[in-house]
């Protein structure tokens, strides 16, 4: 099948290889020229394991390619919407002129599909009610809209594309124009399908809430357990023991119940805010009251470990130096959007005499930024040489096994803490450090 994506960003440059890779003939569209010669050439222009062999092994066969013209996509039968939709700085709603930009750049070249049905599927997250306007805006096109939300983890893209956990369309009112769309989806999915993966049929609104809304309880998770690592701090208990104990109760799950510098990252942080917005423009704003909630306790994580790394390091704060162990929000990956370990870095830097940042994947990318408020190391043994005070903010296997002799030779002071609960506390304690977690003893 001949597919076009348009957005070749992370979320359209995974999609575009993958379905290049299931076998279809697919072209990625983005307005970014450095962004197409990237991919033309089957470089990644960012980190994802797996992506850069997908890229150049569907590049080569010539089932994928790039480019900055609309006009290439004519004659696909669907077209995947996979743009950006960042959060306005003043309202914190959804920012959405890159959707409409790609719609109306798209109209002129629709209703030429060979197969007799064309079909537009929405993958960016968008608030309800956006699918219904395309539809409307596209109508005299001919072409269909469907809503066929992703639901990709940052590090796991390539597999969570290709061996989805779940599949959901969400399909147009009329039962057959509902039924053409959906034969035609499960076509380009064909093999994800025969492997089993459930799909799940339902309307627009449906379709663009159950992304939003999983984002939504994600992030009430983890602020749940940083609130509970707050009270176990206070009281002298253990947030780890305690998430185990709750996890292994079925209705509440283990997953998501680690304590620490709170979320980041290009997706829950904005999403819980254009959520809160779009419900108060529905004048159902209440109901998600108790985001505003989980987006103060995100940042209220942050601010405990600033005064955990006062009192540790006493009167020598101001002229210590800080080590910070990692950059992106997430390990694998080298996103450094809404960075909790980023965002601790810059306000250390304003604080204390030096702060050096060791990040194996989104180091590069911070030195290709110029002048920083601290140095980025190239190197662990960099990082921490001389070091006061040792933070890991970001929980990649590198850092996870540092051998806490080795790094206690290389630093000036034996102080360490973990803002992701990822380190062995008893083995870095009987290297002789201090070590201090989030919510634990």
């Amino acid at each position: 099948m001949r597919i076009s994506v348009i957005g070749c960003g992370y979320l359209g440059a995974v999609h575009a290889a993958a379905m290049a890779e299931l076998g279809h003939e697919v072209v990625g569209v983005d307005v970014d020229r450095a962004k197409v010669e990237a991919l033309s050439q089957g470089i990644a222009p960012f980190y994802e394991p797996g992506l850069p062999q997908l890229l150049e092994r569907n590049v080569a066969a010539g089932r994928l390619r790039f480019t900055t013209h609309y006009e290439e996509i004519r004659g696909c039968s669907v077209h995947f919407i996979g743009v950006g939709t960042p959060q306005m700085s003043q309202s914190g709603a959804a920012d959405l002129r890159f959707v409409d930009a790609a719609v109306e750049a798209m109209i002129p070249h629709l209703g030429f599909s060979e197969s007799g049905i064309e079909v537009i599927a929405g993958k960016s997250t968008v608030p309800v009610g956006t699918a219904q306007s395309i539809a409307q805006r596209v109508a005299s096109t001919g072409a269909f809209v469907v809503w066929n939300p992703e639901f990709l983890r940052e590090g796991f893209a390539v597999k969570d594309t290709l061996e989805p956990d779940r599949m959901v369309y969400g399909l147009p009112e009329d039962p057959e124009i509902a039924i053409r769309a959906q034969r035609l989806l499960d076509e380009v999915y064909e093999p994800i399908i025969d492997a089993g993966t459930p799909r799940l049929v339902m309307d627009y609104a449906t379709a663009e809430l159950v992304k939003i809304s999983a984002n939504a309880f994600l992030a009430t998770k983890i602020s749940f357990i940083n609130a509970m690592a707050q009270i176990c701090d206070a009281a002298g208990a253990d947030v780890t023991a305690l998430a185990g104990a709750i996890g292994l109760d079925e209705r509440i799950g283990r997953r998501f119940l680690r304590a620490g510098i709170g979320f980041g990252g290009g997706c829950l942080p904005k999403d819980i805010r254009a959520f809160q917005v779009r419900a108060q423009e529905l004048g159902v704003g209440d109901s998600l009251a108790f985001l505003r909630e989980v987006d103060r306790v995100n940042d209220t994580v942050r601010l405990g470990v600033i005064h955990t790394v006062r009192e540790l390091l006493g009167a020598d704060y101001s002229s210590a130096r800080i080590a910070v162990l990692g950059a992106a929000f997430k390990p694998d990956s080298d996103d450094m959007r809404n960075s909790p370990s980023l965002d601790l870095a810059r306000h250390f830097a304003q604080e204390v005499a030096s702060v050096i940042v060791m990040d194996p994947e989104a180091g590069p990318v911070l030195r290709a930024q110029g002048e920083l408020p601290f140095e980025v190391a190239q190197t662990i043994d960099e990082a921490l040489t001389g070091a006061d005070l040792v933070l890991l903010g970001t929980e990649w296997a590198v850092f996870r096994q540092i051998d806490p002799t080795h790094a206690a030779a290389l630093v000036k002071r034996k102080i360490i803490v973990d803002g992701r609960n990822a380190l062995r506390a008893t083995s870095w304690k009987a290297a002789g450090w201090t070590y201090r977690g989030i919510g634990r003893r």
